[in-house]
């Protein structure tokens, strides 16, 4: 299939949706959405416009198509049909999950982008200034989204799609229903109940959701938005900053603190530990960079006497 054809139908409407979740949740670059559309199109096409509703029988026989490939090609399109049929399953579009008929060639997994604890101070000196210099609704809405992401480590889509009173008084906690239609409990701190307090006031009594937006709610396009327009004017590069990547700053920043591995899995909704444990592995990082700069040895010079 070439770069440029398109699947049909079904397929076609599915795909798009979900590049644009990936655009507003994971920040995904324009050469990622170009990947991704280009391996589910091509998947598309060889199960004639049936990939959103394929099982698993239909996905082995991708794999028999992609035998050829290099492992590195193999995995990159299997991650693609991951997150694709993981997405459809989010959004109640299919009950099942058939991925796990998809091969997975062993493949270094990325460590996620991040936040440090100063780049979140600078993200609330910044909506600090905002709210000191133009108070009003789109401020106090901004302040209840970044506490709630940053705070909280939601979705962009769990949070965007908020009901109205979900936040209750004297509550510290939010009940969520994540991926899969799985209940948690989410932390809510005072600061996030005391900002959405100050945003419900703007909501209309009969809203269904905390975050309306004309008939529906806010888009995770403009929640992305919305994000890197602040991370902008706290001086962080756009490609460093997302929904998403607030989400991984909660659970790094947790873990540094002292958190305990599994309450953390608890409040992010992982469904294995292994997803968890790569912000372990970001601390470690962080570790190893930090001897290998400051270490006295690190120069090959012996240490002071």
């Amino acid at each position: 299939m070439s770069a440029t054809a398109a699947p049909a139908g079904e397929d076609r409407v599915a795909i798009a949706r979900f590049l644009e979740m990936m655009a507003a949740e994971a920040g995904a670059s324009r050469n990622t959405l170009l990947a991704y559309s280009a391996d589910l199109g091509g998947a598309s096409e060889l199960l004639g416009g049936r990939l959103a509703g394929a099982d698993e029988e239909a996905v082995q026989k991708l794999s028999a198509h992609w035998s050829a490939l290099s492992r590195a090609t193999v995995s990159r399109k299997a991650s693609a049909l991951r997150r694709f049929f993981a997405f459809l399953a989010d959004e109640g579009d299919r009950a099942d999950d058939p991925s796990r008929a998809l091969p997975r060639p062993t493949r270094e997994r990325g460590l996620p982008k991040i936040l440090s604890h100063k780049d979140v101070d600078a993200l609330f000196e910044a909506l600090e200034r905002k709210r000191a210099t133009a108070p009003g609704p789109a401020v106090d809405r901004l302040s209840a989204l970044m506490e709630l992401l940053y705070g909280s480590g939601l979705r962009a889509t769990e949070l965007v799609s908020l009901p109205r009173h979900a936040v209750r008084p004297a509550q510290p906690y939010l009940m969520l229903t994540g991926k899969g239609g799985k209940e948690r409990l989410a932390p809510l701190s005072a600061r996030a109940q005391a900002a959405v307090e100050r945003h419900v006031a703007h909501v209309p009594p009969d809203s269904r959701y905390l975050f309306p937006s004309g008939k529906k709610h806010l888009s995770r396009v403009r929640l992305f938005q919305l994000v890197r327009a602040l991370g902008a004017e706290a001086g962080i590069p756009p490609e460093r900053i997302s929904p998403h990547v607030l989400r991984h700053a909660f659970a790094t920043h947790l873990l540094e603190g002292g958190a305990d591995l599994r309450a953390v899995q608890a409040m992010l909704g992982h469904a294995d530990i292994a997803t968890t444990e790569i912000y372990t592995h970001v601390q470690t990082k962080a570790l190893v960079e930090l001897v290998a700069s400051k270490h006295p040895l690190v120069d090959g010079k012996p240490p002071r006497q």
